[in-house]
């Protein structure tokens, strides 16, 4: 999640659609329909496998896009009128839940190509009940902690391995006049999910009765955790002064000016969104574990994957599965790929670029990397609600405990509009 901006970039190579009605222009039985964010549709590997299937079919793709900020409103609108794409692509977040997606869905599990997806990208990809939703074709990136290892060379300081050790690390910071961690409150999320993972990943009963409303956030210690660590950090200034104005837009003139030292994300962002601008670049940079105080040894979060879903009662659905095919074949996506700085998504991916950040912590991440769950696997959790529950913490309107009462509040409230059982 991590992982989801309203970016403006230019028009597709390829048609895209305004918001119009399905079918309005979609009479020949070999075009198929593509609904999703405008940017997500435009990035090149996107672009590169839709050109890449039309020259080789001689089919055509009818793609219709939406403005990322209204394309939940817009997507689902269009869903309700039965105006449902025959390839819908999304993340699998708590967003999807609006889209019924077992009643609109087509189980991927048996397809050939399952067996060249990662161990990551298929379990961020099954639901609960382990029904492939989507192929994941996408960025897949690993997130944790990434420090700028030059400014902790020169103070003499190493990165760390245990809870204990970060905490000693961002005092150490903060009195050598360094902001330890750039937290961009203003409007982003994602930090939140990676602390929330180890508690449910490495106990899925837990996550279970959590689901079942048998249990809340309130009474698991781990949770409680989290919230009294981040609210500690943020009262010595570990997140710096104005961190509560700090949106996604200034996490990199704050890493590349040296003004902070850490922050909490993923290592694409670093070739797709950090500026060459600053007095530090990429090649300063290295990994370790997101410390959020509910795991010793700290986490690392595996992708967020957008996933292309086939409406399985599309008239198409035979063409639509073949697309998917076609998509998942190794040639196919590995020119789609070809000098993308991404994780494989698949077994047989040769071209993408690996970040040395990355590897040079393989052994780390091997050890302490969890799949996504906050995000994709607890009923009725939504980044937005998490962000304002603490950003009410954060401006002193409320304390840990309360903080903690709306995440449950927030987050039983969305179950129960989505109607889970339980709520």
């Amino acid at each position: 999640m991590k992982k989801f901006f309203c970016m403006v970039l230019a028009a597709a190579a390829v048609c895209l659609t305004t918001a119009c009605g399905l079918g309005e222009s979609v009479s020949d039985a070999n075009t198929l329909t593509i609904m999703g964010k405008e940017t997500d549709l435009n990035k090149s590997y996107m672009k590169s496998i839709f050109r890449q299937y039309e020259k080789a079919t001689g089919n055509k793709l009818e793609i219709i896009s939406f403005e990322d900020e209204e394309f939940e409103t817009k997507a689902a609108e269009k869903f309700a009128h039965g105006e449902v794409p025959d390839v819908f692509m999304h993340f699998h977040n708590a967003d999807l839940n609006q889209f019924d997606v077992s009643d609109h869905f087509y189980d991927l599990s048996k397809e050939e190509w399952v067996s060249d997806l990662t161990d990551g990208a298929l379990a961020y990809c099954q639901d609960q009940e382990g029904h492939l939703l989507g192929l994941p074709f996408w960025e897949n990136s690993v997130s944790g902690c990434y420090y700028n290892q030059t400014i902790l060379d020169s103070l003499g300081l190493k990165p760390a391995t245990t809870q204990a050790e970060f905490d000693m690390l961002c005092q150490a910071l903060s009195d050598t006049g360094y902001t330890p961690l750039c937290w961009p409150a203003d409007g982003c999320s994602w930090m939140i999910q990676f602390g929330l993972d180890p508690i449910f990943a490495d106990n899925p009963a837990l996550l279970e009765k959590l689901n079942r409303n048998e249990i809340t956030y309130a009474e698991i210690p781990a949770v409680k955790d989290m919230v009294q660590w981040i609210s500690d950090a943020a009262d010595q200034g570990w997140f710096g002064s104005d961190f509560l104005s700090c949106g996604w837009s200034d996490i990199s003139p704050v890493l590349g000016s040296g003004k902070a030292v850490m922050t909490y994300i993923w290592d694409t962002w670093f070739y797709t969104d950090f500026s060459l601008d600053g007095k530090y670049s990429v090649e300063d940079f290295a990994l370790m574990p997101v410390f959020l105080n509910t795991t010793g040894n700290g986490t690392y979060e595996g992708g967020n994957l957008n996933m292309m879903m086939v409406n399985k009662d599309s008239k198409k659905l035979d063409a639509a599965l073949d697309f998917l095919s076609f998509c998942a074949s190794q040639e196919n996506y590995n020119t789609a790929f070809d000098g993308i700085a991404t994780v494989n998504c698949f077994k047989g991916q040769t071209t993408n670029i690996q970040s040395p950040m990355v590897t040079d912590a393989s052994v780390s991440i091997a050890a302490n990397e969890r799949v996504s769950t906050a995000a994709s696997r607890i009923i009725g959790y939504s980044a937005t609600d998490a962000a304002a529950a603490f950003d009410s913490l954060f401006r002193k309107k409320t304390d840990v405990a309360g903080c903690i009462k709306l995440l449950d509040d927030y987050r039983i409230a969305e179950a129960k509009k989505q109607g889970a059982e339980g709520f």
